[in-house]
């Protein structure tokens, strides 16, 4: 696999690029629906597809970018969480040694449904046992979490992540997103963990929400005075990111694609921008790659195995990119992409799990 960390990996780094940890659903996601389900009929979707889902969406789209990424989760021990577990572990190369399988409980469940842009969820589940010092999925429990270069969190308002303050002690670089705060308070002293990040890229409504600024530009300079580095998305019209430490800011348009399901755009975001940022590409840069990875996910179902590889980002390069003169941001990619080369197709969402294998 292509590894966009090769010329600045050194002795004793530490086993795993990124560490992260979170509850993994399984996802059913509908597209191709004309409009909203109404009350009372019966809708047909065009198309369907399943796919791990929730923390394994980040964890995915950090791996196919040739990241090293270990992730802590707990798994059913029914048959979506050994789908869920296959498809991470074996399929998309995730280190899951410090994830864990619990008898007896059911794995969480989403069904999505995309139309006229957007998508509407619909989830079920149940938390996992408590935690013990006994179980690696522990975030107190020694080891855990490893030693990593980078670990990845969604932040949220009034709930203490003790591991991540664990991890920045240690010398892990933070980045972080905030999901909605549905205390409706908004106040960035309930993000316990935000002194601890490099970076904290949230969208453009938590983001003016957070600081109550009018634009999403200056959301992004409010925040750039809570911590290095802050990014703002902005959907389709892109996204704006400032340096606190240089001053330094950069914003980049959105790429007009054909929408088939936004699921998980957002995390593949995340995921190109830490891979930018640890391979030392400037913020302009980082930016751009980050919109680009979300673009191309959009058009595959679900949020994790839609995620880009490098082949599809050189296939894009090619193709379009360096083809048309409003694709100026992307030209970093001609001195990234030298050494990429094609592999074989990534896997991608299907409509059901556990095909049989035919007879003779």
């Amino acid at each position: 696999m292509f590894d966009p960390l090769a010329a600045v990996r050194a002795a004793g780094d530490p086993r795993w690029d990124v560490y992260l940890t979170g509850t993994v659903f399984l996802d059913i996601i509908f597209t191709g629906l004309d409009s909203a389900p109404v009350r009372g009929t019966e809708s047909w979707a065009r198309g369907m597809g399943s796919s791990p889902g929730g923390i394994a969406n980040m964890a995915t789209a950090l791996a196919r970018l040739g990241l090293r990424t270990s992730l802590a989760a707990a798994f059913g021990d029914d048959m979506y969480g050994d789908y869920c577990r296959e498809e991470l572990e074996a399929g998309e190369g995730i280190d899951l040694s410090l994830s864990h399988t619990v008898p007896g409980w059911h794995s969480p469940v989403t069904v999505s449904m995309a139309y006229e842009g957007e998508r509407t969820m619909i989830s079920h589940g149940h938390e996992a046992p408590p935690k013990n010092a006994a179980t690696a999925y522990d975030p107190d429990a020694p080891e855990c979490p490893p030693p990593a270069t980078a670990c990845v969190s969604s932040l949220v308002p009034g709930r203490a992540q003790e591991w991540i303050a664990t991890a920045a002690r240690r010398g892990s670089r933070i980045f972080a997103d905030v999901g909605w705060d549905e205390t409706g308070r908004w106040d960035l002293a309930a993000l316990a963990e935000l002194p601890h990040c490099e970076a904290f890229l949230p969208n453009a409504v938590e983001a003016m929400r957070y600081t109550r600024a009018e634009t999403p530009q200056a959301a992004a300079h409010a925040l750039a005075e809570r911590v290095p580095v802050a990014v703002v998305t902005m959907g389709a019209d892109g996204a704006y990111a400032v340096d606190a430490g240089s001053g330094e800011t950069a914003t980049v348009p959105g790429i007009a694609v054909e929408a088939l399901d936004t699921t998980g755009a957002g995390d593949v975001f995340v995921a190109g921008f830490v891979t930018g940022s640890l391979a030392g590409w400037p913020l302009a840069d980082r930016l751009a790659f980050a919109g680009l990875t979300a673009a191309l996910s959009v058009q595959e179902f679900g949020g994790s195995l839609s995620a880009p590889g490098w082949p599809e980002i050189a296939a894009w390069w090619h193709r379009v990119g360096s083809q048309e003169p409003g694709c100026r941001h992307y030209g970093f990619l001609s001195r990234i992409l030298t050494d990429c080369s094609a592999s074989r197709p990534p896997r991608r969402a299907v409509p059901t799990l556990g095909f049989r294998e035919r007879e003779g």
